[in-house]
Order: structure tokens, then sequence, then C-alpha cells
């Protein structure tokens, strides 16, 4: 059982760059799924994440407007489009099974369960 982050790279700032989760050995539509990153020398913080059928969303302050994450329970993936990137967005991204989504929710927070390896998103000219 696995979950695996792709897409990251080296994109200049104001460019896009789409990350996928991709799971193996899961069913990924039991669950909510986030992503989280995490920078040089700072804390992990829960950047967005979307309930079992993509019905709520959640994104912490800094991406909102800039990040979508959506999925497709058929290819047993979840996605986050990152536009508009900035220097600050640079760190590894990692993909984990959370605690439920709701229209209540206020923090991404992993369940304990699955951590996908992570993903190294470098915003830089």
């Amino acid at each position: 059982v696995q979950l695996q982050a792709y897409g990251g790279g080296l994109v200049q700032p104001g460019g896009s760059l789409r990350l996928s989760c991709v799971a193996s050995g899961l069913i990924l539509d039991y669950y909510s799924i986030g992503w989280f990153r995490q920078a040089p020398g700072k804390e992990r913080e829960g950047v967005s994440c979307i309930s079992r059928t993509d019905a709520s969303t959640y994104y912490v302050d800094s991406v909102r407007g800039r990040f979508t994450i959506s999925r497709d329970n058929a290819k047993n993936t979840v996605y986050l489009q990152m536009n508009s990137l900035k220097p600050e967005d640079t760190a590894v991204y990692y993909c984990a099974t959370v605690t439920p989504v709701t229209i209540m929710t206020t923090l991404c927070a992993s369940d304990n369960g699955y951590w996908g390896q992570g993903t190294l998103v470098t915003v830089s000219s």
C-alpha cells in the first residue's frame, strides 16, 4: 500500500505545476486526501484537502485562489494544480490520507494513516 506524489520541479515565479498523488493497493475514494508541504527550516503545513466525493475542499489562506485540488477516483489519483507560484511555495510536497473533510473543515489533519513520498517544488528565477 502506498501513495506516491509526482509532478514537482523547478518553475519560475508566476508559473504553474500540477502535482499528482497516485495510490496503489489502496482504494482512494474511501479517504479524504490532503496535500502538505514542508519548506527547509519550517514545520509541515496542510495546504489543501478534499473530501471523498470532492464535494468539499479546504485551502490554507496562502494558496487560496491560486491552487486547486481535485480528484479522479476512477484513476485513484488526487491532483493539486498550482498556479501563480511564488518563491515562498518552494517546499517538498506530500500527499496523505486525512481526517474527513467537510464544509466546516478549517485545517487539514493527517488521520495517521498513509503518507506518500514527497516531491520537490522549487520556485525560482
